[in-house]
C-alpha cells in the first residue's frame, strides 16, 4: 500500500475524529497497530507530525487540523459519489449510451423511445447514429445495434426486430428505357445508386441468395450517398436501381413509385440486434433497454 494513497488518509481522519487508535480501528475494521505504522509512514513522507499521542490520548495537531479540514469535505464528497455509483445498481438511472446506423432508427428505436423515456425517467440515453462500424468499446458506447453479420464474435446479441429482407427497386421511368435485370450479373449493364456506410466507409457490394447459391456485386452508377433516405428518393426520380430494405419503400412499392426486380434473390435474413461487451455488472439502464427492445416471440 502506497503510504499517501485514500487508505492512508482515511486512516489518519478516521483516527482524528475519533481521538483514537481503538475506535477507529473498529470502525475502520483495521488494527490499532497497523493504523500507527501507516500513519507513522505517512508523517515521515510529509515531514510533519500529524498527531500528538500519550498512553490516554490522541489529537491532531496544528497540521493535522489543517489536513483534517481540507479532508472532511473531500472523504464526504468520495462517499457521497460512492453511494451514488452504489444506487445504480438498484434502478436504471444515469446515462446510457448507444450507437446504432441510421437506417436502425425507425425500424428498432423509432417505435419504442416513447415508452422507454416514460418507463424510466432517469436514465438518459444519448444515441449516435452512425452508419461506419465504430467499436463500440473504443469509442465509450454501453452499446450498439446492427445486423447479426456485423456483430463480433466476443459481443452479446440480443434479437430487436423481425427478419428483414432486402429490394432491388426502379422507377417506372427508368424501366422506359432499361430493361429489367433477371439475375444479379445483369445489374453490371445498369445504372445503380451506391450507398457508402458513413464518412469515408466502404462502398456496399450487393448481397443475393438463391437457395444455395450466394454472391455478391460491385455496381456502377452516376451517384454514391450514405443516406438512405437519399437513395429512396433518386430511385423514385429515375436517377438508376436501388437497394434498401423492402420495408422501407413499401408505400413506394403500393402507390407503384417503385417496380421490385430479382425478387426471388432477396431472401429473409435475420434483422438487428442490440450489442455489448458483457453480462458482468451490467447497468440497470441497459438491463432496461434491453427489456424494452428485445424481440418477443409473437
Amino acid at each position: 500500500m502506497k503510504r499517501n494513497d485514500l487508505n492512508t488518509l482515511a486512516v489518519f481522519f478516521a483516527v482524528a475524529e475519533e481521538r483514537s487508535f481503538t475506535r477507529a480501528g473498529k470502525r475502520l475494521g483495521v488494527s490499532p497497530s497497523a493504523m500507527s505504522h501507516a500513519i507513522r509512514g505517512l508523517e515521515e513522507d510529509l515531514g510533519v507530525r500529524l498527531l500528538s499521542r500519550t498512553t490516554r490520548s490522541v489529537a491532531p495537531t496544528e497540521a493535522g487540523e489543517r489536513l483534517l479540514t481540507r479532508l472532511r469535505p473531500a472523504l464526504h464528497d468520495i462517499q457521497d459519489i460512492l453511494d451514488e455509483l452504489s444506487g445504480l445498481r438498484d434502478k436504471p438511472a444515469g446515462r446510457l449510451r448507444l450507437l446504432a446506423p441510421r437506417f436502425a432508427g425507425t425500424a428498432v428505436l423509432g417505435p419504442r423511445l416513447a415508452k422507454f423515456t416514460s418507463d424510466y425517467p432517469d436514465v438518459v440515453l444519448e444515441i449516435t447514429a452512425d452508419d461506419s462500424r465504430l467499436d463500440i468499446v473504443a469509442g465509450g458506447f454501453d452499446a450498439g445495434i446492427h445486423f447479426g453479420e456485423y456483430i463480433q464474435k466476443d459481443m452479446i446479441a440480443v434479437r430487436v426486430s423481425d427478419d428483414q429482407r432486402a429490394a432491388i427497386v426502379g422507377s417506372p421511368a427508368y424501366f422506359q428505357s432499361h430493361s429489367k435485370p433477371k439475375a444479379p450479373r445483369d445489374l453490371l449493364s445498369q445504372r445503380c445508386i451506391n450507398f457508402r456506410h458513413g464518412h469515408g466507409g466502404e462502398v456496399y457490394r450487393w448481397e443475393f441468395e438463391k437457395g444455395k447459391k450466394s454472391l455478391s456485386v460491385a455496381v456502377n452508377g452516376p451517384l454514391i450517398v450514405d443516406d438512405v433516405e437519399m437513395v429512396i428518393r433518386a430511385a423514385i426520380d429515375g436517377i438508376g436501381l436501388a437497394f434498401v430494405g423492402e420495408d422501407k419503400v413499401a408505400q413506394q412499392l403500393a402507390r407503384g413509385e417503385l417496380i421490385r426486380v430479382l425478387e426471388d434473390w432477396c431472401q429473409p435474413f435475420p434483422g438487428f440486434f442490440l450489442y455489448y461487451p458483457s453480462r458482468r455488472q451490467q447497468p440497470p439502464a441497459l438491463s432496461a433497454l434491453i427489456s424494452t427492445l428485445r424481440l418477443r416471440a409473437s
